[in-house]
C-alpha cells in the first residue's frame, strides 16, 4: 500500500511515541518522514533505522516552541525535498517533556507557561511556517493530535487539558481559513496512551485503568493512532477537514 508515494511529512515530536510509530507508517506507505525533534541525536537514529529498512527519513533539530528553530526546520526541507504535503504536529510536553499530574492549585506559574509554550505556540509556530508553503503549492494536510481529556477533562493536570482543547479550536479555525487553497486541517484525540517506553507501575496501572471505561477493553498503543494519521494525511480523507477524530477504544462517545 503505497496511497503517500511521494509525499513530504514533517512529523514534530517525529523520534518516539506516538510520532515514530506513525512516521514508519507514513514511510512504509511511501512517504518521506521528517523527524522533527527536540532531541537531535535521538532523531538522527531513528531516520538511520528508518533509512536502512529502504524507507525515506530525514531528522532535523527542532524545538516547536522556538520561532527561528521552526522556521530554519522548514526551510532545511524545502531546500532539500522541494515541498511539504503533510505535517503532523506531534510535539507536545507530556512524558518526554514531563508535566506535573496534580491539581490546578498545585500547579506553578513557569509550568502553565512551558505547556503553552509548548502544546499551543508550537503548534501554532509549526503550521504558521510550513501553511504558506502548502498555499503556494496549492495543497497540504495537517493532522493536529489533541487529548480525549480536552472533550471530558481530567481532576488533574488543568494546564495539559485547556492546552489540548486548545488545539482544537485552532483546528476549526485553521481550517475555514485555508480551505480555499485545497489545505485540509483535522485533529486526533486519543484516549489514555501506553507511549511511554519505559513505563512506571504507576503508569502501566493508569492506562490499564483507562481501559475499564472503553467499549474495547485493553490498553492503547502508538499503532492505534498510526492508521488514522495516515488516513488524515492521505488523500482518501480529501473532504474531511476541521474535525477531530477521537481515537480511544470507544471511552468518549461523542
Amino acid at each position: 500500500m503505497k496511497n503517500l508515494d511521494g509525499r513530504v511529512v514533517i512529523v514534530t515530536g517525529g523520534s518516539g511515541g506516538i510520532g515514530i510509530v506513525a512516521s514508519e507508517l507514513m514511510a512504509n506507505r511511501g512517504a518521506h518522514v521528517v523527524l522533527a525533534e527536540l532531541d537531535g541525536e535521538r532523531a538522527k537514529i531513528e531516520a538511520e533505522r528508518l533509512v536502512s529498512q529502504g524507507l525515506k527519513a530525514t531528522a532535523i533539530q527542532t524545538d516547536v516552541a522556538d520561532k527561528d528553530s521552526v522556521e530554519a526546520m522548514v526551510q532545511k526541507v524545502t531546500d532539500r525535498l522541494g515541498r511539504i504535503d503533510g505535517l503532523v504536529n506531534n510535539a507536545a510536553m507530556f512524558s518526554r517533556v514531563p508535566m506535573s499530574r496534580v491539581g490546578s492549585l498545585d500547579i506553578t506559574e513557569a509550568e502553565w507557561d512551558k505547556m503553552m509554550e509548548i502544546n499551543v505556540k508550537g503548534v501554532w509556530n509549526v503550521c504558521s511556517a510550513v501553511v504558506p508553503i502548502m498555499k503556494t503549492q496549492g495543497y497540504g494536510k495537517v493532522v493536529n493530535i489533541s487529548s480525549g481529556t480536552a472533550l471530558k477533562g481530567s481532576p488533574s493536570r488543568i494546564h495539559y487539558v485547556t492546552s489540548k482543547a486548545a488545539v482544537i479550536g485552532y483546528t476549526k479555525s485553521l481550517a475555514l481559513e485555508v480551505g480555499e487553497h485545497n489545505i485540509y486541517v483535522n485533529c486526533i484525540a486519543p484516549g489514555s496512551t501506553l507511549s511511554e517506553e519505559d513505563p512506571t507501575p504507576e503508569i502501566l496501572a493508569v492506562r490499564e485503568k483507562a481501559a475499564a471505561t472503553r467499549c474495547i477493553k485493553r490498553v492503547q498503543k502508538p499503532e492505534d493512532l498510526a492508521g488514522p494519521i495516515a488516513f488524515f494525511i492521505g488523500a482518501d480523507s480529501d473532504f474531511i477537514t476541521g474535525q477531530t477524530l477521537v481515537v480511544d477504544g470507544g471511552s468518549c462517545l461523542h
